[in-house]
């Protein structure tokens, strides 16, 4: 997720399922707003679990966790960190473990030692250490090297990769992305993370907040290398579709590139927790106003309705409309073990092709919320 970065520098009976577009019946069931670790893990596990990140060979859980949130003083948390965010982030990181929720994205700019907090690389290391000297655990790491203006070349990826390894207390990680677009290029940006491939540092490669054609030109530029672009990285949501709109998930489609989906409960508006009488704090509270949260309640009462049928929160309903995309995952933000279990709770089921498309109906009806200007870049 990028904005952190610039601020550095948004009943009781059986459902019966069948394949889509056979007829089903459904019948109401109250949901359940946290499952245990236990029934999590194997809703989590149904169908194998994870899925490949394009054409690397990199296996990753079909939902992941976003670390933007631990450490961060200048976006989440009140802009404050102290032992029990600490504690509740904690909580998130072995909680998701509990729930067979492996893949956790990161980058080195969240947290970034501002007003006193940690880095989230350096959180998620010590957490991964913490579970390891219990139990062996396979946790798939991302994160992500910052465009900043004053790194040339490029081996400034790699000197930059190589601090980001050392912060996370390993010797190479799963997937490696340019969190957003240079502003002098990419080129040598690209060179960069063929080379990190090539040295053995990554085991796979993608960008993040890239429009289609930076997308074709880079997986191209790493194809002549014979290195698969294994993701794209940006904003997706029932309520910010433009990867739909301006060609990102056609091409990732096409060119066999994972779309990781950040921000896909749209940083909590579509949870049904915040109304126009209580919007979010802080910088969330610009953008999701009580204005916006008034034209957004149609879509989130029905939203807690196909919730109800299934048994399944709201959140839920909304990261299983990405996943029902095809080719998507899903990375919501956890900052506490409640929230991570009820993120697994999303996975092992399916909405129907009429629920997908009257939620993606529903939501035309609400005006977006603006992107990031990277997009424009």
């Amino acid at each position: 997720m990028i904005t952190g970065a610039l601020q550095v520098a948004a009943g009781g009976q059986p459902l019966l399922l069948t394949r889509r577009g056979q007829q089903r019946r459904r019948v109401f069931r109250p949901p359940q707003a946290v499952a245990s670790d236990a029934a999590a893990a194997a809703t989590a596990n149904e169908e194998g679990g994870k899925v490949a990140l394009g054409g690397s060979g990199v296996a990753v859980t079909k939902l992941g966790v976003g670390a933007w949130s631990w450490g961060d003083t200048t976006y989440w948390n009140e802009f404050q960190w102290d032992d029990r965010k600490l504690k509740a982030a904690k909580g998130a990181f072995d909680a998701s473990i509990d729930c067979g929720i492996t893949f956790f994205d990161t980058a080195e700019v969240y947290g970034a030692g501002i007003s006193g907090a940690i880095n989230s690389e350096s959180l998620l290391g010590r957490f991964i250490k913490e579970r390891q000297q219990k139990e062996q655990v396979d946790v798939a790491i991302a994160t992500k090297f910052a465009a900043l203006p004053w790194r040339f070349g490029r081996g400034s990826v790699i000197c930059a990769l190589k601090a980001s390894l050392d912060r996370l207390g390993v010797s190479s990680v799963e997937l490696y992305q340019l969190h957003w677009p240079g502003i002098w290029g990419n080129e040598d940006y690209l060179d960069g993370l063929g080379d990190a491939v090539e040295q053995g540092l990554v085991k796979a490669v993608g960008v993040s907040n890239y429009s289609e054609k930076r997308l074709r030109d880079a997986y191209q530029r790493l194809k002549k290398r014979g290195i698969p672009l294994a993701s794209n990285q940006v904003n997706y949501s029932l309520i910010y579709r433009n990867p739909e709109e301006n060609g990102v998930k056609a091409a990732c489609d096409e060119l066999g590139v994972t779309l990781i989906a950040y921000s896909p409960i749209a940083q909590g508006a579509l949870t049904g927790k915040y109304t126009p009488e209580n919007p979010p704090k802080g910088p969330r509270g610009r953008i999701y106003t009580p204005e916006f949260l008034t034209k957004l309640q149609p879509l989130i009462n029905r939203i807690k309705e196909i919730g109800e049928s299934y048994g399944r929160t709201s959140t839920q309903v909304v990261l299983n409309w990405l996943v029902c995309q095809g080719n998507v995952v899903p990375i919501p933000g956890a900052k506490n073990a409640e929230q991570a279990r009820e993120f697994a709770g999303a996975l092992g089921w399916s909405l129907t092709a009429d629920e997908v498309e009257e939620l993606r109906s529903m939501a035309r009806q609400v005006k977006p919320v603006i992107g990031f200007p990277v997009e424009k870049l």
